[in-house]
């Protein structure tokens, strides 16, 4: 694959996106902004550590949702 890239590169194939016009970028960022309801897993109070986690849900009476993820948080694997 890196291979291909480099090559690609290379040929000058894999050019630079073109920039987003002026008069199109308000348009562009009303449609890619979440709506007032797609972001309320940011209300969430998430918790960092498992364990704090598994306390207070004994303490409550709640279960505990994990979300995990593989991989580097950056995206650098």
């Amino acid at each position: 694959m890196r291979t291909l890239l480099v090559s690609l590169l290379a040929a000058g194939l894999a050019g630079a996106a073109e920039p987003v016009p002026a008069d199109q970028l308000t348009r562009l960022h009303a449609l890619i902004k979440p709506d007032a309801g797609e972001d309320r897993w940011d209300r969430v109070p998430w918790r960092t550590s498992l364990w704090a986690a598994r306390q207070e849900a004994a303490r409550l009476g709640k279960p505990i949702l994990l979300w995990e993820m593989d991989g580097h948080p950056l995206g650098c694997t």
